[in-house]
């Protein structure tokens, strides 16, 4: 039997649904009998049906005696849904093929424990390799209990993203600015600082032509001073978290207490530090993070060691000037050999512009200083 074939298949149905299923992964199935799909499913939401429960529905009694093809390990415990391998094999199920293992500490090998324990033979590793990278951040967010940071920028070949003077709409044409709202759609939260919010009035909202999913707009504001007319304020498009320093004050606080949509996050912190903004993010459930803010923020999470994947749209254009921005400001890293390596992924061609996606090596020193 074809096994790529068919967990191909799971994988595209779990691509579909990227983005939408958060604290949840991105899972697929497929069920196969006499060499026949008789039924496939993709979850959707955290809370509702897992894609194994989904295909099996669709199959019924074509399931019996049949193959299954899942993404993700299925789970062997009672959460917001009952266990599906308890399902798979109540409905009789002889094969599942699983393309890579679950490392949430309640399912974590007993999944397939229970099913071998049942007489169903089991086998794993098939698409190994791109079902961890469909998931890269839900398995990123299960280890470290925060969320995969993806620092977006856009540049000039020269690696400028503004004008000496501060211009900077647009370096990149539409169909590059198209691609960001596509990453939009696909992550929980998307973080500027409020010098961003001050000079440019970001909606940070997701707009594409067929619609779309908006992250929560989370806005870096130490002494809280983002003006009340600010479109993240105002708009009530989506939620807005404005994470402060421990020195505003109550009256400070007070102007937002009515603001539909607006949430205070006081930090027990006089400088905001992005570790504990991220601590606070992985207990509200933010699995992604998308940074799209400008060269200090980029600069603060270059400090702080905490990139998991940058994505550049360099823009054939030529800026130049000593004191025009770059994409990371800050302080820096003064020694090369502690700089953060990463390995590019992939390069595309996005009308004239090119865009490059590159993660954290691996093998190399992680972001979390770790060996």
């Amino acid at each position: 039997m074809n096994h790529e074939k068919y967990m191909e298949f799971a994988l595209i149905l779990a691509r579909q649904a990227k983005g939408q299923t958060s604290p949840n992964p991105s899972v697929g199935a497929v069920v196969v009998n006499n060499g026949e799909i008789v039924g496939f499913g993709a979850h959707l939401k955290a809370g509702d049906a897992h894609a194994e429960v989904l295909a099996l529905h669709m199959a019924g009694d074509k399931a019996n005696d049949g193959t299954i093809y899942v993404t993700l390990e299925p789970c062997s415990h009672y959460g917001r849904t009952a266990p599906c391998a308890d399902l798979l094999i109540e409905k009789n199920i002889k094969h599942v093929v699983i393309a890579c293992l679950d490392p949430h500490e309640r399912v974590a090998g007993k999944g397939i424990e229970k099913l071998r324990q049942a007489g169903v033979k089991v086998d794993v590793g098939i698409l190994e390799k791109e079902a961890m990278e469909l998931n890269g951040d839900f398995f990123h967010y299960i280890k470290m209990k925060q969320p995969y940071v993806t620092v977006k920028t856009a540049t000039s070949l020269d690696g400028k993203i503004a004008t000496v003077t501060g211009e900077s709409q647009w370096i990149t044409g539409e169909d590059a600015r198209l691609d960001v709202h596509r990453y939009r759609d696909q992550h929980d939260g998307i973080l500027v600082g409020i010098n961003t919010i001050i000079a440019d009035n970001p909606s940070l909202t997701t707009r594409l032509p067929e619609g779309g999913r908006n992250p929560i707009r989370i806005v870096l504001d130490t002494t809280l001073r983002i003006p009340m007319n600010s479109k993240v304020i105002r708009d009530g498009e989506a939620e807005t978290w404005i994470f402060i320093g421990k020195n505003v004050s109550e009256e400070r606080k007070f102007r937002f207490k009515e603001i539909d949509q607006v949430r205070i996050i006081q930090l027990d912190e006089d400088e905001i530090q992005v570790p504990t903004v991220l601590d606070v993010l992985g207990k509200e459930n933010i699995m992604s993070l998308f940074v799209e803010g400008g060269a200090e923020i980029n600069g603060s999470f270059l400090k702080s060691r905490r990139i998991n994947q940058v994505i550049t749209y360099f823009s054939p254009k030529l800026i130049g000037g000593r004191k025009a921005p770059t994409s990371f400001a800050g302080e820096g890293i003064s020694v090369l050999n502690e700089s953060i390596s990463l390995r590019i992924k992939y390069m595309d061609r996005l009308g004239e512009d090119i865009k490059m996606v590159a993660e954290l090596h691996e093998g190399d020193k992680d972001v979390y200083g770790n060996n």
